[in-house]
């Protein structure tokens, strides 16, 4: 759907008003976005964007598609990134490091354990928190940390976790992208990250849906 002729005429694309059978209209950010399609975005999420912050968006949009970012099933990754580019986004904390172990016992158990460094409000906080598996450790380190500052983000949920190796390639290595689902039980959004590293790609997509949930919203966007 082309998001200009949908801005001037939106009878031409759709046979009826999508609020009448209780949609919304949704136009997908894409590496073939124009300038509507970005604007459209930024208005639901109740950002202002100027000529210029528009540009910037649809340039870093397409800068990081061409790197195997795609923000079809990740809306709330998007609003991130027009955040930035409206100067609307508030960082969630600063990251020092972290480090993620896991461990096969001689018994056959398989342990995960993360270890976060990060700074909150100027606050160094170190956590470490064993998981089911890298993503859920890191989850459960990270979770430690935020909670104490912004107790509301305890009520996350991560309730989906899908990844694929992009078309994109960097010499052998091949990229990654994983999408994460997260709910707070009103609402839910999509989250990713790309990296030739799995977790690293996870760690994105992660920090983005803990992000998300910090910033003030306007509007919600949901998959």
């Amino acid at each position: 759907m082309h998001a200009a002729g949908v801005a001037a005429d939106p009878s031409s694309f759709e046979h009826l008003d999508p609020a009448l059978v209780g949609n919304d209209r949704d136009i997908l950010p894409s590496e073939l976005a124009v300038r509507a399609t970005v604007r459209s975005r930024a208005e639901q999420a109740g950002l202002e964007l100027d000529d210029a912050a528009t540009a910037r968006a649809v340039a870093r949009l397409k800068e990081r598609e061409h790197a195997g970012f795609h923000y079809e099933a990740a809306p709330a990754s998007f609003e991130l990134l027009l955040r930035h580019e409206a100067g609307a986004y508030q960082p969630l904390f600063v990251l020092e490091s972290y480090r993620v172990v896991t461990e096969r016992r001689a018994g056959g158990e398989v342990e995960t354990e993360a270890t976060i460094k990060v700074e909150v409000d100027g606050e160094r906080y170190l956590r470490v928190a064993e998981g089911n598996g890298p993503i859920h450790a890191l989850d459960n380190a990270l979770r430690s940390a935020m909670t104490e500052r912004y107790p509301h983000l305890a009520n996350i949920e991560l309730t989906n976790y899908r990844s694929a190796s992009s078309t994109r390639t960097h010499g052998s290595s091949a990229v990654t992208r994983v999408i994460l689902d997260s709910a707070d039980g009103e609402h839910e959004w999509g989250t990713t990250g790309v990296s030739e590293n799995i977790i690293e790609a996870s760690w994105q997509a992660l920090v983005d849906s803990l992000e998300y949930a910090f910033q003030p919203h306007v509007a919600e966007l949901t998959p």
